[in-house]
Order: structure tokens, then sequence, then C-alpha cells
């Protein structure tokens, strides 16, 4: 019997009062409900408990584990939190433009452990986090790091960011503004889900991948 296939929804933001883990339980909903249909369980998993410094091994990830293994417990625990399931989720803001420092460096901590596999970005931020979506597909996708990346990347702005700014800063919440304008987008995040539910059931197809 085959063993059951999982997909990680992983918050990406590493402060202490981050939205990002909140962002993701209000997307969570809409892809249990399609992937669950399939019989495919959503792991939550948060980079924050991970506690990743600045990449710090000798070897380089592309490189595990045929020439080598990592040394640090902290770069174990991520890659073997990765490598056991079959799809992704990433819940990532943007930061002055662009891809957070810590997500680019949670995602250099990796290579085999997800390869060929499929991933859905969903971002966050002022205006949606569109730029910071689009580097992250960019260094995933075919002919970077060699993830299938979906189509669909759900894009969720907050209603009013100068208003909501405390609240997201120092209670990791957003208003029921945000709340509502983001379950408009419900057939959006819903296609999101089914795509990674249809790529996961496929067999994993991995591509040439370019360090």
């Amino acid at each position: 019997m085959a063993a059951p296939k999982s997909v990680a929804l992983i918050a990406m933001s590493l402060r202490p009062k981050a939205v990002g883990p909140n962002v993701a339980a209000f997307v969570q909903p809409y892809f249990e409900k399609s992937l669950g249909a399939a019989d495919i369980k959503v792991v939550p998993v948060n980079l924050r408990d991970f506690n990743l410094p600045i990449y710090n091994e000798n070897i380089t990830p592309m490189m595990v584990p045929m020439y080598g293994e990592f040394q640090h417990e902290h770069s174990k625990a991520w890659s073997a939190e990765i490598a056991k399931h079959d799809g992704y989720v990433i819940v990532i803001p943007e930061y002055n433009g662009g891809m957070a420092g810590g997500t680019k460096n949670a995602i250099d901590y990796l290579w085999n452990e997800w390869q060929g596999k499929p991933l859905t970005i969903v971002s966050y931020g002022a205006h949606g986090g569109s730029r910071s979506s689009d580097q992250a597909k960019q260094v995933l996708g075919v002919g970077s790091m060699g993830l299938h990346i979906m189509e669909t990347r759900p894009q969720l702005a907050f209603a009013d960011p100068m208003a909501e700014v405390g609240d997201l800063l120092s209670k990791g919440e957003f208003s029921d503004a945000s709340k509502t304008k983001w379950e408009a987008q419900a057939d959006e995040i819903t296609k999101a889900a089914e795509e990674l539910k249809e790529a996961v059931l496929k067999p994993i197809e991995k591509v040439e991948a370019k360090a």
C-alpha cells in the first residue's frame, strides 16, 4: 500500500510577531478542502521553528547525499522536513520590493529534497507581494532549482496597510477588512489548490536544474 501523500504549508517569515503564520492559516482550509478530496494531508510548517542561520555548511546542498552529509543539526532537521513531503505551499512576505532574506536563505539550504516536486507560491504584503512571488518563481522553478511551480500564485494585499501596520507588526494580525478582501479571492486560492492537487498526484518528473 502506498504511503499517504502530504503537502507542507510553510510560513516563511521569521519575525517574532510575523503575520505569516496567520496568512498561512487563512489559506489552509482552501488547500485542505481540495487536497483532502484526494487524501493528501496538509501539514503546517513554520520556518521560524528551525532557527536557520545564514547558510553555514561546508558542503553545498546539491552535493547531499551523494558526496557527503550536512554537519549541523539545523540543516539536517530542515532538510528532513522538506524531503518527507510530496508538494509544497510557501507563504512568503515581500520586503523592500523583493523576496525576504530569510526566505532566500531557507531555500539555499535545499536542493535534492524537493527537486521535481510541485510548489505553490502564496505571497502577501502591502501590494500583495507580486515581486517577491516573481523572484521566488525564478529561483525555484524549472531552469533553476527544478521545482514545478504552479501557474496560479495568489497574491494577498492588505486592505489598508498604513492603518493595519500597528497590529501587523506588534501582534501579527491582519484586519477584518483584509480578511474580507482575501475571501473575495477564494476562487483563485481554490484554483491554486486544485492545480497543486493534480500535480501531487502525478509521478515526480525531475528536470535539469542549474546551480
